[in-house]
């Protein structure tokens, strides 16, 4: 009996042993080798917002009218009224020559004039009682108008050692002192009309169809942080460069407070309409040989999709094809997904819908960032 028992111990471990032991020692195994577990992955749904197109640029403000400011005769400057930065209107007296010269040419065609004038007078009083020949009066009228040439001229070579003002705009800075000689080739100073300022910039020729006179455009310089200028689209150029494949155009901004000074850098940027268009967070996408994808969740499991991107624009990117609206879309956790995994869902939160989304500025779709070493797309 003794033996009978100890057969029947041996018998009962051996049974334990293959249904637990090895039961455990298999399940461990197959958990080695990669058996399917659940991973916690964060989602958030595609949304449908309106897309804005918009095309960058960049420019450089020129004033609405530019000049140097040179005199029209050669002289002595005797008086001199500049001040960069000062506004004057037009017929506004900036300097004076010495004009001694002048003044007594003038005053010597103005004695001839008038001797020319009283002798004309009195030949036509003769030639009415037909005291002097016609051919007499004829000679005095002709020297009368030849005198009347010389006091004009006279009186231009006077005017001309004033210089003024041709139009209304502000001063720059004074190149010439008192008392230095200049002549017609001497700059004294510019002159701007800064009650608006231009800026001629370029955009690509696969947009030329859709630009036109009076579109609106948007600018932004570095030494305005956080403000914008608005202004209008005030020429666009007939011709397309052969080389650069763009064309030119002229935007025109208003400048009531002279806070735009020529020359100074811009951006750009036209708004181009907007459109109904699907968007993800910008974390979602991968790309994989140069194929964007992403994962969206169907029954519990990860699904890879490929998609098509489009314009990408605060931390959001267009999907063209591939995603619809309201699916499901992994947006954290997403490293350690394959295709048909089972998933644990967080729900992440929604984009902005109330905010219409602007691409970046640029004419096209852009392409879907590049991946780092991870797989994850940079930033």
């Amino acid at each position: 009996m003794f033996v009978t028992l100890l057969a029947g111990l041996a018998l009962g471990g051996y049974v334990y042993y293959q249904q637990t032991i090895l039961a455990s020692d298999e399940s461990a195994n197959q958990a080695a080798q990669g058996a399917p577990r659940s991973i916690a992955v964060e989602v958030t749904p595609a949304e449908s917002l309106k897309l804005s197109s918009v095309l960058e640029a960049v420019g450089t403000t020129r004033a609405l009218r530019s000049i140097n400011i040179v005199p029209h005769a050669e002289g002595r400057i005797v008086e001199i009224d500049i001040a960069a930065g000062r506004e004057v209107e037009t017929g506004t007296v900036l300097a004076r020559l010495d004009d001694e010269i002048e003044q007594a040419t003038l005053t010597e065609a103005q004695a001839t004039l008038d001797e020319k004038t009283a002798a004309l007078a009195r030949s036509e009083t003769l030639f009415q009682s037909k005291t002097v020949s016609r051919a007499a009066i004829d000679q005095v009228r002709s020297e009368t108008a030849i005198a009347r040439a010389a006091q004009e001229r006279a009186q231009r070579w006077l005017d001309d050692r004033v210089i003024r003002a041709p139009f209304t705009g502000v001063l720059g800075i004074k190149a010439i002192d008192l008392g230095a000689r200049v002549d017609t080739d001497s700059v004294l100073t510019s002159l701007d009309d800064l009650s608006a300022v231009e800026i001629e910039f370029s955009l690509p020729e696969t947009v030329y169809g859709q630009i036109r006179e009076g579109q609106t455009v948007t600018a932004t310089a570095a030494a305005f942080p956080g403000r914008s200028f608005t202004g209008t689209v005030v020429a666009v150029d007939s011709r397309i460069d052969q080389t650069s494949r763009a064309f030119k155009l002229r935007a025109r901004l208003p400048n009531e407070k002279r806070e735009l000074p020529a020359g100074m850098f811009m951006r750009l940027s036209l708004a181009m309409g907007a459109r109904d268009a699907v968007v993800v967070m910008e974390e979602a996408i991968l790309v994989q040989g140069g194929t964007p994808y992403l994962f969206v969740i169907e029954n519990g499991r990860a699904v890879q999709r490929r998609i098509t991107a489009g314009a990408r624009r605060d931390g959001m990117v267009e999907v063209v094809s591939g995603v619809a609206a309201g699916e499901a879309v992994v947006s954290r956790g997403i490293q350690s997904l394959r295709d048909g995994i089972p998933v644990d869902v967080l729900v992440g939160p929604p984009l902005d819908a109330g905010e219409e989304v602007q691409p970046p500025l640029g004419a096209g779709r852009q392409p879907a960032p590049s991946p780092d070493r991870s797989g994850r797309q940079s930033s």
